[in-house]
Formats: C-alpha cells, structure tokens, sequence
C-alpha cells in the first residue's frame, strides 16, 4: 500500500488527486508506524527546510523515514521532500537534514535573474552507463517536457556530482547555474520540480513511479552519473530551458442574481454600460462563464498558471465563502497546473467577534488546492506600516506569516497602480520621484491629458476605487522585503484597454526588485507578449503575462501566443500528452 506522508505544510490536495486520477490508492502516514507498514512511501512538501526537519522530527517521523530507504522499498520525494535527503541547507544552518545525500542545498546566485525560480523548466537525464532513454523511461522523464519548479534554494550539479557522484539522475539550468532536477539510486527516486503541477509531463512522472513494484536491487558504483553525458548535453539543456509563464486569469464575482460567474472589467468595472432594470448601478454584471469550466478549458489549452481574484470578498470573510472554495477544491480535481486565489487573504473579525488571521485563510486555500495566495490591499496597508516604522518587520503581517509558514514561493502581492501626469519630475512629491517614468513619445494616448510625458504610478485599494499615498517602488520593494515571492503587475489605466502592457511600469518595477513578476492589463493580441517579454535589465526579465478577457473571448488563443513566442525565439513551455 501507498503512503504519503504529510507534514503540514502547503497544498497536498492536488497531488492527492493526480495519485487518484491515475487510479492508484493510497493512505495516509499519521504515526511513525505507519511508514514502517507502507509499501511505497511519497513525501511531497513545499516551504522551508528547517520547519520541515523540525516538524518530522518533532512527530518522530524522521528516524523511520531513513529506516525506510534503508528496506529498499521505493521512496519518492517531491520539492522538500527531495532537499530533505540531503546532509543540510543555507536555508537553515545548523539544522541538519536526513543525511542520506552527502552533500549540501545552497541559495541560488541572484545575479541576473529573480529568486525563487518559479516556473516551467527542463528535466535532462544525464548518465554513464545505463541507456538515457531507458532510465528517462523508468521515471516518465522526457527532454522535451516541462515541469514546474518553485524554490529558493537548490543543489548545485557539479558540487553533488563530486561529492555524491551516484545520485544526481537529471539536471536543469537556472540562469547560469546548473542544478539537481532530480535524484535516484537504488530505491530512492526524488524530483525538484512539482509533478503534480507539470501538467501531462508530470503526471507522466507520477504515473511511472507510481506503477513500479518491488525492492529495489543495490546500484552499482560503476552507475554513477557524469558531469558531461556527451557533446549534446549542452544543446538539450539549450532546448529546454526555463520557458515564459502564459497566465489565464479568472476574475469571480456573485452576478446580481447571486451565481458565481466569471467577469471581466474596463478599467475595473465589471458592469455593462446600458442601463437595465435589473439594477440601479447600471448594466448588469459581464457574465463570461463558470469558474470551474473555463479553468478546465484553459487547462487544455496549454495554460501555465490558472489566477482565480475573488474580486468581491472584501465584503465578507473568505471562511464562510464556501463556493469560492468549491470553486478552487474542484478546479484542482482536474487542473494539474499551479492554482493562485486572490481576494480576501487579510485577518478579519466576525461579527460574532471571532477573529481569523490571514494565515489561517490562506491555509484553508491551500488545504483545498491552491498553490499560492495573492494579496492586494493589505500589503498596501502592510508596507505603509512598514515605512512608517523605519522599515523595521513586526512578523505579524500576512505576507509575513504566510511566507514564513509555507515558503516566500506562496505568496504573491497583486499591485493596482494609477499613473499620476506630471510635466517634469520636480513637480511629482519628493517622496515619489523615484517613481517617474517618461510616457511613449510616439504614442499620443500615453501621453496626460494636459499632454504631459511623464508619470509616476500611485498605488490604489478596494478594487481600484481609493488611491493611497504610496507609489509602485515602495510597494513592490516593500513587499520583497516582508517576504513576497512574486509580484502581479495590474494596471488601472490598461484594464481592458487592449493597447498591450504597460512596459514604463512593468520596467520601473523589474529594476527595482529580484523576485518574479508577472505582467498584467492591456494585452490584445500575441505580439503585445513578446514585447513585454523583450524588457530586460540587470536584474532579470518578465517571468511571466496575464491576460483574462481575450483568452475567455478567445480572441487571442493561448496556443496562438505560445506558438507566436516560440517563433519569436522566447521560450514557452511544450505541452505532452499524458501516457496512461
């Protein structure tokens, strides 16, 4: 019998419905017993390394885990449950590992690219003297696939293969560093990347493990992997690299008739212009479909990421907001790509008086599948504090608690800027100046309405209706620093404008930061992606561009994107039919 063992941390749930869609059984590990009694033993996780050695050693986990790999019988670890193998971690010094890997898990370089690594990326199995394509067919590993990846920290490739020359299985490549994609010997097989969030290539993976019986034979020595497997390892980790995230973004909300539809704004309003007698504020609400359907159908059409934004749960507590959480519980049934919701993620008191922290909702989101949070408002709120205090964290905020729970990956902090027209960047406030940006010269749309060429870009809340006094630098810079794994770059004055992407905002935010970001407003067709893919500078590029109304119109279709960037030269992720 199947065990996973679960040791609290992040969304388990898919993965226990990809084991369930590939027909297998499994049950779960609540005693140190149990992991004696499985047959095979899966360990997924995400977060960090040293809650996660704490906690199994808290439960008593850790010593049978290793007695476990010890029996021969077949061990896979996911993301955490792979660095946990190893001896130790930068991201926890002094706390030691399993030990079962005899090498060390270090931050990556920083230099010339976000961290973490969040994205689709490339598996390349690379070995001596076992056959590529049998090994790569032992574990459903294909040099043309693409898994998801998330994580801070990594195992170098050159370091583990001299320090533990028969483990390293497959290598990938992260800006100029080449890392472990995946580890094997005898019956220990364990990925870096999330199989249950690969879509097809990863259910692949999943599927292969998951069919192999037995006790696994010693490997040889003479079976240990090489730093080069040939002059064609280079050109095949050239041709599957990190790819461009293509984001479909679902914007919920309850129609005036109380159904959980999908909608789309203009500059945020999410009403049709006329007037109807349905309702006094105008036409009635866009409806363009069911949450749960149209995530299925973006699921096959190659999208990378799938955004659910609660765009009304500011009016009551994402805890009692059952069909929210339907919609997320059943979308990740079906959808084996990473699921963010966003809307409502803040502390919040009942009117009962019970408080609930952003914490604990988040934890709910991702009990029922989510991958990540995104929040909007509160950061706002949390990084004016921040300011206001000299920048000194109190570790109480959400982005803080959520980070430090479940990993800086898990969250993201959605930015929903307003330009602010200036004729020169002395007549912006001193405090914003760093902010201001020169419009498109050529473009007499991007221009004021006075025809002023510069700008600088205010934060707004509550769904763009209230403007703060704080600019996109402070937020963005200020997010990174209380622990934001990514940002998703909005744009009040793009919505829905289908002009393409502010690229002044999405630049003056990539120089200013080095996590993710994801562009986001105004794209209207497959060349307004390649361009907001073309901003580079020091600190990296986009990782990733949103889009909601034209891919749920299919005005644009996601594959005519992905193929329009490939032909472009820009990286997106190759989609594989599942074998079973």
């Amino acid at each position: 019998m199947l065990y996973v063992l679960d040791y609290g941390a992040g969304n388990i749930r898919s993965l226990t419905n990809a084991i369930e869609r590939l027909g297998f059984e499994f049950r779960w590990v609540k005693t140190p017993d149990d992991i004696a009694r499985a047959d095979k033993l899966l360990f997924p996780g995400v977060g960090s390394f040293g809650p996660a050695m704490e906690r199994l050693r808290r439960q008593g986990f850790a010593e049978p885990l290793k007695e476990f790999i010890r029996s021969g019988k077949p061990y896979m670890g996911i993301c955490i449950g792979m660095q946990c193998l190893f001896e130790s971690s930068e991201e926890a010094p002094g706390t030691e590992g399993l030990g079962i890997i005899p090498a060390q898990v270090k931050e990556f370089d920083r230099k010339g690219k976000s961290v973490p690594h969040m994205g689709w990326n490339g598996a390349i199995v690379v070995q001596d003297t076992l056959s590529d394509d049998a090994e790569a067919h032992q574990y459903g590993l294909q040099d043309t696939g693409s898994y998801y990846y998330v994580h801070c920290f990594r195992a170098s490739w050159e370091e583990t293969l001299s320090l533990a020359p028969d483990w390293p299985l497959a290598v990938s490549r992260y800006g100029k560093e080449d890392f472990v994609a995946a580890v094997h010997k005898d019956n220990v097989f364990a990925t870096q990347f999330h199989p249950e969030k690969s879509g097809a290539a990863g259910l692949n993976v999943l599927h292969a493990w998951l069919s192999q019986s037995g006790v696994a034979e010693a490997t040889s020595a003479s079976t240990s992997r090489s730093s080069r497997a040939g002059p064609s390892l280079e050109a095949r980790l050239a041709s599957n690299g990190f790819s461009k995230r293509i984001i479909a973004c679902l914007d919920v909300r309850s129609n005036d008739q109380g159904d959980l539809v999908v909608t789309k704004g203009d500059q945020y309003d999410v009403r049709e212009a006329e007037e109807t007698s349905k309702t006094a504020r105008g036409g009635a609400v866009r409806n363009l479909g069911k949450p749960v359907d149209l995530a299925q159908r973006y699921y096959a059409e190659g999208a990378d990421e799938i955004c659910f934004l609660n765009i009304t749960s500011f009016r009551s507590c994402p805890l009692n907001d059952q069909p929210m959480l339907d919609v997320v519980r059943r979308s990740a049934e079906t959808v084996f790509v990473p699921l963010t919701i966003g809307g409502g993620i803040r502390d919040t008191t009942d009117p009962d008086g019970t408080f609930t922290s952003a914490l604990d909702v988040a934890g709910l989101y991702f009990r029922h599948g989510a991958d990540k949070v995104s929040i909007g408002s509160d950061a706002v709120t949390a990084v004016q504090e921040l300011l206001a205090s000299g920048k000194r964290k109190t570790g109480k905020t959400a982005i803080e608690t959520i980070s430090q729970r479940y990993g800086r990956q898990a969250v993201v902090v959605s930015i929903d800027p307003r330009r602010v027209y200036v004729n020169t960047v002395t007549e912006a406030p001193e405090i914003h100046q760093a902010c201001v940006v020169p419009v498109d010269a050529n473009d007499a749309r991007d221009r004021g309405p006075e025809g002023q060429r510069y700008c600088w870009y205010a934060c707004t809340i509550k769904g763009g209706r209230e403007t703060a006094d704080l600019d996109v630098v402070q937020l963005a810079q200020g997010s990174e620093l209380l622990g934001a794994g990514e940002l998703l770059i909005n744009s009040v004055d793009r919505d829905g404008s289908k002009r393409g992407f502010d690229k002044a905002l999405i630049g003056l935010i990539r120089r200013s930061v080095s996590i993710p970001i994801v562009a986001s407003s105004g794209a209207g067709s497959v060349e307004h992606f390649s361009d907001v893919f073309s901003i580079d500078s020091a600190e990296g590029q986009v990782e990733a561009a949103l889009a909601a109304g034209i891919f749920h119109r299919k005005e644009v279709p996601i594959a005519d994107v992905k193929s329009h960037l490939r032909t472009a030269g820009i990286p997106a992720r190759n989609e594989l039919q599942p074998s079973a």
